[in-house]
Order: C-alpha cells, then sequence, then structure tokens
C-alpha cells in the first residue's frame, strides 16, 4: 500500500465529509469552518494543498448552500495561514487554543466587512466598535443558545472530530506489521 496515498485520501475525505456536513441541518453557527481550514494545514504536506482542497470543499458546500461569502474564505484562509505555523507540532492544547482562534477570527474578520462594505455604520473608529457591539449582541441567547458560544463549540467539536478520526484511523490503518 502507498502510505502518502492512503494518508493524502484520507485527509481530503474526511476534510470533503466535514464540509458536507454544512448542508445537513445543524444549529446556526455550529459549522466546521476553522476546523477544516486547520486540519488542512496541519495535514497536507504540500502547504498549496493546504488552502486548495478545504477550499474547495468549502466551494462544493456552498455550491448546495448557495451562500458563498468573500468575508468567510477571508478568514478560512487566514486561519490556514495561522495553522500552518502554529500546528507543525500537533498537541491537544494547540489544537484548543488553534480553535479558539480560528472562532474569535471569523467572528472579527466577518463583522470587520460588515463595518468596511456597509453603510450601517460609519466609517470611524467608532462605527467599527459599535460594529463588534452589535455584533456581539446578535450572539444573544437563541433556541440552541449563543451563537457566538455555538462559533466556538462548533469549532472545538469539529476539530476534535477530525483530528480525533484521522488520529484513530491511522492508528488502526498504517499500523506498522509484524514480521
Amino acid at each position: 500500500m502507498n502510505l502518502s496515498v492512503s494518508r493524502f485520501s484520507t485527509v481530503v475525505i474526511l476534510i470533503v465529509v466535514a464540509a458536507l456536513s454544512r448542508i445537513v441541518p445543524h444549529p446556526f453557527n455550529f459549522t466546521p469552518i476553522g476546523a477544516i481550514a486547520l486540519f488542512g494545514a496541519a495535514q497536507f504536506n504540500r502547504k498549496l494543498f493546504a488552502f486548495m482542497i478545504p477550499a474547495a470543499a468549502m466551494l462544493l458546500s456552498d455550491a448546495v448552500i448557495g451562500n458563498p461569502s468573500l468575508p468567510t474564505y477571508l478568514s478560512f484562509a487566514l486561519i490556514a495561514v495561522f495553522g500552518l505555523v502554529y500546528l507543525k507540532k500537533v498537541t491537544v492544547s494547540r489544537l484548543f487554543v488553534s480553535s479558539l482562534v480560528a472562532s474569535i477570527s471569523f467572528f472579527l474578520i466577518t463583522n470587520f466587512f460588515v463595518w468596511f462594505g456597509g453603510s450601517m455604520y460609519p466609517q470611524t473608529a467608532q462605527g467599527l466598535i459599535a460594529c463588534y457591539t452589535a455584533g456581539l449582541a446578535f450572539y444573544q441567547q437563541t433556541l440552541f443558545g449563543n451563537l457566538f458560544l455555538n462559533t466556538i463549540m462548533g469549532d472545538l467539536f469539529y476539530t476534535s472530530l477530525l483530528f480525533g478520526s484521522f488520529y484513530q484511523i491511522n492508528k488502526i490503518a498504517f499500523k506498522p506489521t509484524v514480521a
């Protein structure tokens, strides 16, 4: 068995399945976006694949959902860059921190674009603060819980699921044989 092909295929399949999970009903903001970016960044040997394959999987799910968003893809790319730097060594504590960074980055970037590209807030520092404040207010309690908490919990859940699944698959599928 060609280990590199199998490992590559495993990473791609996990990313595609995670991206497609966006099309099934789920609590608002409980998505794998940050986790996919981090997982791709940590697992692909060719760093170009760390961006291309997760982005292609996101585009596939967005084609079904019908909601592609430049701020989402920008935050996705920046999360991947962070993952490339921070997850050179994958540990539980690094995964936890990177997952939190992904959630916070997503909030900051997407709300920045609401301010920058919109007319709801003045294009001043005070307008930006008002936009972020309103963004936090938007994350009030809902039927499923706090929406910002949903983002954090979604990133933590999917990060754990992707990295944990990959770890278990590696342990089983690529186990050294005894001669």
